[in-house]
């Protein structure tokens, strides 16, 4: 299981950007993060083009379909539907690893238990 932004367990962050412009802005190699919105598909296909890996937050499964078809390397799921995207992506190969955000650690063996590729606490995305 991967753990992102866990206190005592070191990881990548994920850089929040909201324009292609921000992309600049972040460290050489970085990893970024946005949500899914029509608003941001120029900058998603952006990030897809130049190979860039990306966190992409979802609201539904349609947009999970979407994420991993815009080549979305992490996948950011409401608890509520991380069984059924985690089954999912495992049925249909995505390369996306499926992550849940969660504030409580204590919730990381819950997850473990629905077979969740990861999960993403808060400090783990850099705003």
């Amino acid at each position: 299981m991967l753990l992102f932004g866990h206190r005592f367990i070191p990881s990548e962050s994920f850089y929040h950007i909201t324009t292609i412009d921000a992309i600049s802005k972040t460290p050489p190699s970085s990893k970024v993060f946005l949500e899914f919105s029509e608003d941001n598909l120029d900058i998603i296909q952006h990030l897809a083009k130049n190979s860039v890996e990306f966190v992409l937050s979802v609201e539904n499964i349609r947009e999970l379909i979407y994420a991993s078809s815009l080549e979305a390397s992490y996948i950011l799921v409401q608890k509520e539907i991380a069984k059924s995207a985690q089954n999912i992506a495992e049925s249909y190969l995505f390369d996306a690893k499926i992550l849940v955000s969660l504030e409580d650690e204590n919730q990381i063996e819950e997850m473990a238990m629905l077979n969740l590729d990861g999960v993403l606490f808060p400090s783990a995305i850099i705003r």
